[in-house]
């Protein structure tokens, strides 16, 4: 009796970890594109997303499904928009990068399904008020940094939400 093909949910990810890429036109499928939809690409060196929809397309057999994605410990400096396109992604690894600008979690924000998200080992985890400001911005999140969210931090997040929003003379004033 011949085998049946794994449910995509079970389909171990793609794994490209370690393999130093100069682009991810370097990546290619081996037997075609798997049904996973997990894909890492720690340690790779790669410094840019760009190319990232076509590379999918080769890799996946439905690029829409992709729901985790590993880019920790690579030379990315900014949250490409590229990845505001990937909707149905639920797990994001961004840690030990260069990101440094808090801005650019705001990219992010298109993302209604994220609920797990690393951006530790980042220069922007530096800046104040780091992990309210991630909350604030995704509401989803279950965990951030490898950290479950609790419910006191998301009551102490609406409360800077709330301060944050009040004009500036008005909280001086206060």
């Amino acid at each position: 009796m011949p085998s049946r093909p794994l449910p995509p949910e079970l389909s171990p990810p793609l794994d490209f970890s370690f393999r130093p890429l100069r682009s991810l036109e370097d990546l290619s499928p081996e037997g075609g594109p798997s049904p996973t939809l997990a894909l890492r690409l720690p340690y790779t060196g790669l410094s840019s997303l760009w190319g990232l929809h076509p590379t999918l397309q080769r890799l996946l057999a439905d690029p829409t499904q992709l729901r985790w994605l590993d880019l920790s410990f690579n030379c990315l400096t900014a949250i490409d928009p590229v990845l505001t396109t990937l909707g149905g992604l639920q797990s994001l690894h961004l840690h030990g990068n260069a990101i440094g600008c808090l801005s650019e979690v705001d990219k992010l924000g298109a993302l209604r399904q994220l609920h797990r998200l690393t951006l530790c080992g980042n220069p922007l985890e530096k800046e104040r008020g780091y992990r309210r400001y991630v909350l604030a911005l995704l509401p989803q999140l279950s965990t951030l940094d490898f950290s479950a969210v609790t419910q006191q931090e998301r009551r102490e997040v609406a409360v800077w939400e709330h301060n944050q929003s009040r004009p500036r003379a008005q909280r001086a004033s206060e």
